[in-house]
Formats: C-alpha cells, sequence, structure tokens
C-alpha cells in the first residue's frame, strides 16, 4: 500500500468515525475532508472545491426552489393532504402511500428531485397529523433509494453501468432490465419499513419547541363554541345589503371574522369590513362570544345554512384565517380604549376575540379596556395579521402559531407552479437537455410566474444538505488515483475465483456497498463498473449480471447518510446520524443483496 493511499484512507475512515459519533456537524465533517484531500497528494486544492461547480449541484439547488414553489403555491399541500385523506391517522398507511409515491415517481425522475419535493410534503402531513415525521421520512429516502432499481433512467449510475457496458462493445440495457429485481426489493422494503420506522427515534416531533397552535389558543381563550360558518342562500334577504347594516342586528353578539367567496376559478377568503357587499353563495365566517344568541333563529330569519365544522374555532380554516397573540405596549394609542372601537386592528381587517390579564382570559371582551401589557388574541385573514406585524407600533407580537409554516403566500399560482414541475420532468425524462438545465429552467418558470421572488429561492436552498455533498465528491478522484480501485480489483479477482457465479457476485454487490457508504453512488458505479465487466470477462461469466449487481448495490444506499444526495437531504431534514441508518438500512441491504444473487444469474445467465 503507498503512502498516499493510507492517507486517503486514514482521512476515510476518520470521516466515517465522525459521522458515526455525530461530532462535529456532518457538514462541517465534509469541510474538513475538503481541507484535507489535498495534503494527500491525490488531489489538488482547485478539484476539492469543483464540487461547487459540479453540475448536480446546482440541480439540487434548482430543485430546493422548485419545491419551494409547490410549497408557497399549495401543490405540496394538496399532495400531503391526499395522502393524509387516504393515510387517515394511521401511521403505517402513510408511511405506504408516501413510500409508494416516492418510488413510482423516482422510477422516471431524479430521485433527488422526487425528495426534494416531499420533505416539504412529508414534514407538512406529520404537522398536521401530530405523527413523527422522522418516521415518515426515512422511509421516504429508502423507497427513493429503491426507485433507482426500476428502471434503466431511474438514476445516474444505471446510465453509467450501461455507458461501460457499450465501452466494453457490448449492448446497453433494455429500459425494464432492471424492473424484475427493483420490484422484489420495493415490494420487500414496503414491508421492512412498516416494522422498521418503529425503531426510529420519534424525537422532538413534528412541532418546533414552544410554539403554540390555533388548537392551544382556542382552548386558553375559551374560544369552543364559538365559530360557525353560515351560507348565504340565493333567497336571503341579506343579499345586496352590506356588513356594515348586518352587523348592526348582530350587536355585539356576533362579528364577521372573513367571508370565503367562490370565484369561477378558485376560493377566496376576504377580510370584512363594512362595505363588503353580501353576494349569494358567500360564506360568513362568524364570531359569536355572548351567551343566548338565537344563532338558528337568525339563519331561519337570513334564510341562512350553517355548515359542518369538525375543528375548533376555524382550525379547518386555518390556511385563510390565522390568529396572533399581541401585547399592548406602554406607548400604544389602544390603552383606554374598548376592544369593539380598536381603528387600528379594524384598519387590517382583524378582530379582538380573547384578552388575557393577569393570570386568566377575561370575558366580555368587547367593552373591557385595554391597558398596558394585556395579552390580545387576534383573529383574521393571514394578509392582515402580517400587514399587522410589519406596519404597526401600537402592538408588539408574541408569538405566531405553527399554522404559520403551512401558509400558501400565492394560492391563485398553482397552475403555473405544476407548469413549472411538469417542463422539468419532461425536460429529464426527453434528455432534450442536461438535468441541470431542466433544473434552471424550472427554477426560472417558478420566478417568472410569481410562484417565488428571488429573496425566497435564495432561502430555499438548503446549503447544509449541499456541503455534505460537495465535501464528500473528492474521495471518488483520490481513491482512484492513489490506487485504491485497483487494489480492490485485485482483491476480488483473487479471492472470487472459486466462491462460484453466486459468490462472485455477492462479492462484488458488498464491495460496492462498503464503497458506496462513503462515495456517492454515481461515483461508485464509475469506479466499480470498469472492476466488473473485467471481473466477468476473466471468470467467463456474464458481463451483465456483474453490471447489473454494481448497478443494484449502488443504488442500495440504505446504511448511511452520505451516499446519496438523496440520503443527504433527508439526513439533514430529519436530523439523522450514521448510526441510524446502520441500524435502519443493514437488514435491508442484506435483503437486496440476497434479491439480486438469486435473480441476477437467472435474468443474465452465462
Amino acid at each position: 500500500m503507498s503512502g498516499e493511499l493510507a492517507i486517503v484512507l486514514g482521512i476515510l475512515g476518520a470521516a466515517v468515525v465522525l459521522f458515526v459519533i455525530g461530532r462535529p456537524r456532518s457538514d462541517a465533517v465534509a469541510l474538513l475532508v475538503m481541507v484535507l484531500l489535498p495534503f494527500s497528494g491525490t488531489v489538488t486544492y482547485r478539484e476539492a472545491l469543483a464540487g461547487f461547480s459540479n453540475p448536480n449541484i446546482i440541480l439540487i439547488a434548482c430543485l430546493f426552489v422548485v419545491g419551494e414553489g409547490l410549497v408557497r403555491t399549495g401543490v405540496a399541500q394538496a399532495v400531503g393532504d391526499l395522502l393524509l385523506r387516504h393515510g387517515g391517522k394511521s401511521e403505517g398507511w402513510l408511511v405506504l402511500l408516501v413510500m409508494g409515491a416516492v418510488g413510482s415517481m423516482g422510477a422516471v425522475m431524479s430521485s433527488t428531485a422526487v425528495v426534494a419535493i416531499f420533505i416539504p410534503i412529508v414534514l407538512r402531513i406529520a404537522r398536521k397529523s401530530g405523527m413523527a415525521s422522522r418516521r415518515i421520512l426515512m422511509p421516504m429516502g429508502t423507497a427513493a433509494a429503491i426507485s433507482g432499481m426500476l428502471t434503466l433512467v431511474a438514476t445516474t449510475p444505471n446510465l453509467v453501468l450501461n455507458s461501460a457496458l457499450g465501452y466494453a462493445g457490448y449492448e446497453g440495457f433494455g429500459f425494464f432490465d432492471f424492473t424484475p429485481i427493483g420490484v422484489v426489493v420495493l415490494a420487500g422494503g414496503l414491508a421492512y419499513m412498516l416494522f422498521a420506522r418503529r425503531l426510529i427515534d420519534a424525537g422532538q416531533g413534528p412541532r418546533a419547541a414552544n410554539r403554540p397552535s390555533l388548537g392551544d389558543w382556542a382552548t386558553k381563550y375559551s374560544l369552543q363554541n364559538r365559530a360557525y360558518r353560515l351560507l348565504v342562500e340565493e333567497h336571503s334577504d341579506l343579499v345586496g345589503r352590506r356588513l356594515g347594516v348586518c352587523a348592526d342586528e348582530l350587536g355585539k353578539a356576533a362579528r364577521v371574522i372573513a367571508i370565503e367567496r367562490s370565484s369561477r376559478f378558485a376560493r377566496s377568503v376576504m377580510r370584512a369590513t363594512a362595505d363588503d357587499v353580501v353576494e349569494p353563495g358567500d360564506v360568513l365566517l362568524l364570531d359569536m362570544d355572548a351567551e343566548g344568541f338565537d344563532i338558528d333563529g337568525f339563519c331561519g330569519r337570513h334564510v341562512l345554512k350553517r355548515l359542518a365544522m369538525s375543528g375548533v374555532y376555524f382550525t379547518d380554516q386555518a390556511r385563510d384565517v390565522g390568529m396572533v397573540e399581541v401585547i399592548v405596549p406602554s406607548e400604544s394609542r389602544l390603552v383606554g380604549a374598548r376592544a369593539r372601537d380598536s381603528v387600528v386592528l379594524a384598519r387590517h381587517g382583524l378582530f379582538i376575540v380573547g384578552l388575557w390579564r393577569g393570570a386568566k382570559a377575561l370575558s366580555d371582551v368587547q367593552d373591557t379596556k385595554m391597558r398596558v401589557g394585556d395579552t390580545l388574541l387576534v383573529v383574521g385573514p393571514w394578509a392582515g395579521i402580517f400587514s399587522l406585524q410589519a406596519e404597526e407600533h401600537d402592538l408588539v407580537s408574541l408569538a405566531m402559531p405553527v399554522e404559520a409554516d403551512s401558509l400558501v403566500p400565492v394560492p391563485n399560482r398553482a397552475l403555473h407552479a405544476l407548469l413549472s414541475l411538469a417542463t422539468v420532468i419532461f425536460l429529464m425524462l426527453t434528455d432534450w437537455v442536461p438535468n441541470v438545465m431542466a433544473g434552471l429552467i424550472g427554477g426560472l418558470m417558478m420566478g417568472l410566474f410569481g410562484c417565488v421572488t428571488l429573496d425566497v429561492a435564495y432561502r430555499s436552498i438548503n446549503w447544509r444538505a449541499l456541503i455534505l455533498i460537495v465535501g464528500m465528491l473528492p474521495f471518488a478522484l483520490a481513491l482512484k488515483r492513489s490506487g485504491g480501485v485497483d487494489l480492490a480489483a485485485q482483491f476480488l479477482l483473487h479471492y472470487s475465483g472459486d466462491w462460484g457465479i453466486y459468490g462472485q457476485l455477492a462479492l462484488v454487490f458488498v464491495a460496492t456497498v462498503t464503497l458506496g457508504m462513503v462515495v456517492s453512488g454515481t461515483a461508485t458505479a464509475v469506479l466499480m463498473g470498469p472492476v466488473a465487466i473485467s471481473i466477468a470477462e476473466s471468470l467467463h461469466a456474464s458481463p451483465y449480471a456483474f453490471a447489473m449487481t454494481v448497478a443494484i448495490a449502488s443504488s442500495a444506499a440504505f446504511m448511511s447518510p452520505v451516499s446519496t444526495p438523496s440520503n443527504a437531504l433527508v439526513s439533514v431534514a430529519g436530523g439523522f446520524g450514521f448510526a441510524d441508518y446502520l441500524k435502519v438500512g443493514t437488514p435491508l441491504t442484506v435483503f437486496s443483496l440476497v434479491v439480486s444473487v438469486t435473480l441476477i444469474p437467472i435474468l443474465f445467465p452465462s
């Protein structure tokens, strides 16, 4: 063993140890690798930093932007709600649905793209269902890895092995040559993750520490049974009347918080002002804080229909109607004013529905005069809440609910976001332009259509995950130049000669998976492809069997958070370490090995 190879292996071993113990952070370890590898003499500093200009890194950054566009327009939320609706309250069903969706999409497009799109979807599902996001994220990442085994174009290593066969003078693989193996592994992976998810520590859970929810505030301020949704039917005498007139009849007993109004293409929630004219089909969101008000009689007199509400105090409408806790500072103009007379809040279309003073919530809030230090619960459309925070100095915001993280700032751009995503997928499938250009086009379309702004696009990129991926890229070049690859080939040829076809394929599989734990799947395929084909020729075996083994093993990236960009994204989003991947991924890797060694000799006989 040369001195250069010893240094490279030493750095590699140290990196693995640091990944396992989790100190320092994984992205910091990646930065250390970039700094130390040039000292081995196998790569230059320019080559160690070349990952920052790698097209795949730029592609991943662009896919973050595309994913953010899907979140901001409500597409991701709609997919999450669909999965949650069909999955119900069962974590197992949700795991199966998410894995099935990711596996299916990953078979025809970049698994990294699928993961980047599904991470916000999974986080929303976890937040809305109360389930642990980590127990859905890990299965999702597993399905993304397995999807690379389903078709020729599912992942780059497959194409690398296909090219290696052509370079060696053989015909390439067919589009569905991978499918029989991939389907078996996917079925086994689905069954296994139903059990293995219980091995994953739930962690802190989907809710951020000390962040209240709308439901928490509804309980704190006793808002139960105060919210109503009233449909204005066609013959209602309120049609054509201004809300101010309606408010006079309601008196201080109730207030119209907002109006749901349907247009030709979408439904929107409007702030309620005294000058708004009621239209047939409007849905009035009503807050009623006075006991004894005859809501059924009011509906009967004005031909209104009460609509069902399953959540507490408009939590079902949390995408449109929000709350915020604010405090009255000493210099506020609201000091001494009654809540019902708050011109400041009326300017933003907001209403006070709760007042906390001392150690309790007060009743008869509307006639209470506000004091310095009072905590107010304000409700209304999210646009009004955000404008209140940005413009007003009479109130100081104390807390925003967790539901604010799931807002849809531009819901009217959902079709544009879908068009952008469809364009990216179409360009990736047709191969008219490089994948990185497809990602750039998709990101630019998101900006052009107003789905994201430049500032939002920059914030959406997960730089920690990108640094982790970039830092591990130079290892492939260092191992090749230091003689590590040639040494591995000699070792495999020396020990596999008498093992038979099953033993030889198993050894190639294990060698590929071992290398793939610290080197990206693409780099592993580049390094191991020629080695595997050379071994097959030396043993007079089928080169397709050995090339297929390397391809499947390159996708069997279940035991390391740094083996693929997809794993890196999931590990950062879920806070997973090396130990988590080893614990959950080892049995599935063994299963993939057994399936490959059993089926490949049958599908590709010598």
